[in-house]
């Protein structure tokens, strides 16, 4: 594998990385740029803990070669807000408490940002679409759907 000069914008800033083009995007963003927000979970797409923004689009970082990420814009769960700051899925998720052990938190958030993108107001039904290939295995789905809505503005009361 030829390792290769690849420059890749992240969270709104170019690095310059050294990487053989077939390295799955996840293990650059994690082990060469120390962004922690995407997870490692099943390797093979299907969990949705290593999801980004990849030009808006909710992606599987561990099945994008860093290869073809060269000029794209990817976003990481670092790039969304900050802890003073929050963006407003992430205070969403906050406010409806919609984490038990937090593993899935970065895939669900992200996958939520990419629809409320294209979809800012949507119904419960669509969100849970959105999310259906997001893993929770603690049982979090209500208060991550409550969270959902909320972002979007449908929810606005408080929770119990």
């Amino acid at each position: 594998m030829t390792q290769t000069p690849i420059r890749l914008t992240v969270n709104g800033r170019i690095h310059e990385v050294t990487a053989a083009r077939d390295t799955p995007l996840l293990y650059v963003l994690r082990n060469d740029l120390a962004l922690n927000g995407p997870k490692y979970g099943c390797g093979l797409g299907e969990c949705g803990t290593c999801t980004v923004l990849i030009d808006g689009a909710a992606a599987r970082s561990c099945v994008i070669p860093v290869g073809g990420c060269a000029g794209r814009d990817i976003v990481t769960l670092e790039g969304l807000g900050t802890r003073d700051k929050p963006d407003v899925v992430q205070q969403a998720f906050i406010d409806e408490q919609a984490a038990q052990c937090g593993y899935c938190l970065n895939g669900m958030i992200m996958t939520t940002k990419a629809l409320l993108a294209i979809n800012p107001q949507p119904t419960e039904q669509e969100a849970l679409a959105a999310l259906r290939y997001n893993l929770c295995r603690c049982g979090t789905h209500v208060e991550i759907l409550r969270a959902v809505m909320r972002a979007s503005g449908q929810l606005t009361e408080a929770v119990d």
